[in-house]
């Protein structure tokens, strides 16, 4: 078949060049070679490694025909066997970004065509196709594309992808070669997710058969922030400026109400029972404002609790996913407390910070123990808040000798969520739960429900003046740092009152660190200060203040969410 002349062509002199280039580094190439010219940051023995984990897919890039019939055609007049045309998502919605145009405007389609003569014979090329009618204003798209090659890469296909598999391969990319995120998404019409890399004037595709929403949430968010490695493997912060990091910081607070939106309208449930809705849907289940809900969910996806694909659809993320309810550790009950009353009261951080005092007493009249327990819906709302730290107590029955117990005694438990894994561990123990009266009526029908109440008695009382005896395995947790030292001193010597020489006594808190690492610790200090007028203290500071109430240390083990499970002897 002769080739057609240049005015009859659909593709431009330029992008044939160009698509000779990239049929020829396939020709030349194969896996480890490419790794070779793309990563000469890793070592030999890293490249070869990786090389068993991927295969070379492809490489692309972007073309701006006159018009797409014909496209296949003239390929084939070269040699190279091209598929059918399909729709192109991500690179729709990258350009369509980067122009501020319509995606709509920008029928960008993809083939993929074979090279001959290639190692292993199966070598390809992915053609972008952006058609460019004579006279039309894309032309300046296309002159700006081809002077950049944004969407120019080379492609390697995950072999035999699974979740550890691919969080070590973006690890490797982007601490030990490194390279930057450089965005990504999900092609509907293929089934698969696609990483982007970019390591100086190289450009590398991760293509992963299947939807992956966590991973792709979590590198799209590393693209937004600018995150990812410089060359010596340290991490990038986000922002390029000290004073971008500064605004983000001073932003927190937006992010502390968007997430106690998100939990007011119940959004994680949403998704988690309509995966892949797009906004109109998502509207209306939740009864918001279609426009303002998307702004949302836009500043959600940047922060990684959605996933939004760009073909409008959304998904929850393996970090957005503790906000469903129905599960007894939800975080949406502690999203709405903090996005609720504490929000208002840390309004007032300065007054404690002059002061010492409690703003949310001064905010709302009293401690907030007690004013929780004069607004039933919001004791409540704090029994299933706590709740959601279920999660740390999920080691401590394997780190306490529970057959050497007979009788234990958890003091100010809340709902009994730890005493209940303590008995659910030890079948030949007792248990016995100090708490208000709202809280010991939920624990009574906890425990009933999970047939544990025959196994333990309920006491309604306060702690502050007497704890139950008889107990020879004792429970404090988080319980200390609602209070003062004097406090904490007059609690210990309460429950030292009320148990033998040689009774176990466990604490569980967050520690604070010895040096000026930031932590959950060291944020929820100073959340003690502003609501609770408590503290967070280090290991050294407990073990003093236990010293002083009559009480040896005998060891302190780490538990999940960044707490502690200290462990004394009364002596």
């Amino acid at each position: 078949m002769p080739i057609a002349s240049a005015s009859q062509r659909c593709l431009p002199p330029a992008d044939l060049d160009r698509i000779e280039q990239a049929a020829e580094f396939v020709r030349r190439n194969d896996t480890a070679s490419a790794l070779d010219v793309l990563l000469p940051a890793l070592t030999a023995q890293e490249r070869q490694e990786l090389g068993g984990r991927i295969r070379l897919a492809h490489t692309a890039l972007l073309v701006f025909p006159r018009t797409l019939a014909g496209l296949c055609e003239e390929l084939a007049e070269r040699g190279l066997r091209g598929t059918e045309l399909t729709p192109s998502v991500v690179v729709r919605g990258r350009l369509a970004q980067r122009y501020g145009r319509p995606a709509g405007s920008l029928p960008v389609g993809i083939l993929r065509a074979s090279v001959p003569d290639t190692p292993g014979g199966c070598g390809e090329i992915e053609i972008f196709a952006l058609e460019v009618p004579p006279g039309s204003d894309l032309a300046t798209v296309a002159a700006a594309e081809r002077a950049a090659g944004h969407e120019a890469h080379t492609a390697f296909e995950v072999v035999d992808p699974t979740p550890v598999l691919l969080h070590g391969l973006t690890a490797l990319l982007l601490d030990r070669a490194g390279c930057l995120a450089d965005s990504g998404g999900h092609n509907p019409h293929e089934n698969s997710t696609v990483l982007y890399f970019r390591t100086g004037d190289h450009r590398i595709e991760l293509y992963v058969p299947g939807r992956h929403p966590e991973l792709l949430a979590a590198h799209l968010r590393r693209s937004a922030e600018g995150e990812g490695r410089t060359g010596d493997g340290h991490p990038q912060m986000p922002g390029a400026h000290p004073r971008d990091r500064l605004l983000q910081l001073m932003t927190g607070a937006w992010t502390t109400q968007a997430i106690g939106v998100a939990a007011s309208i119940r959004l994680a449930g949403h998704l988690d029972t309509h995966p892949g809705a797009d906004l109109t849907l998502l509207a209306g289940l939740t009864g918001c404002h279609t426009d303002s809900l998307g702004r949302l969910l836009r500043y959600l996806a940047g922060l990684g609790l959605v996933a939004a694909d760009p073909d409008g659809s959304y998904h929850l993320t393996e970090l957005g996913g503790p906000l469903r309810t129905g599960t007894d550790d939800s975080f949406q009950p502690l999203a709405l407390l903090y996005g609720g009353p504490f929000y208002r009261s840390f309004g007032r951080l300065l007054h404690s910070v002059r002061t010492g005092e409690e703003a949310f007493a001064r905010l709302f009249g009293e401690h907030h123990f007690a004013y929780f327990a004069r607004h039933p819906e919001l004791a409540d709302l704090f029994d299933r808040a706590m709740a959601a730290s279920a999660p740390m107590f999920a080691p401590v029955a394997g780190l306490v000798d529970l057959a050497a117990h007979e009788v234990v005694v958890d003091i100010a438990g809340g709902n009994g969520e730890l005493l209940g894994r303590l008995l659910r561990a030890a079948p030949h123990l007792q248990g016995v739960l100090l708490e208000q009266p709202h809280a010991v009526e939920s624990a009574e029908k906890a425990f009933a429900a999970a047939g544990l109440a025959d196994r333990c008695r309920f006491v309604a009382g306060d702690f502050t003046t007497g704890v139950p005896d008889g107990g020879d395995l004792y429970v404090l947790s988080r319980v200390l740092h609602d209070w003062d030292d004097a406090r904490c001193l007059a609690i210990l010597r309460r429950c030292a009152e009320a148990m033998a020489s040689g009774t176990e006594l466990l604490v569980i808190e967050r520690l604070l660190p010895s040096d000026t690492r930031l932590s959950l610790a060291v944020a929820w200090d100073v959340h003690m200060l502003c609501n609770v007028g408590g503290r967070e203290r280090t290991e050294s500071h407990y073990r003093h203040l236990l010293s002083e109430a009559g009480f040896d240390f005998a060891s302190c083990h780490e538990l999940p969410l960044q707490a502690a499970l200290l462990r004394f002897r009364r002596r």
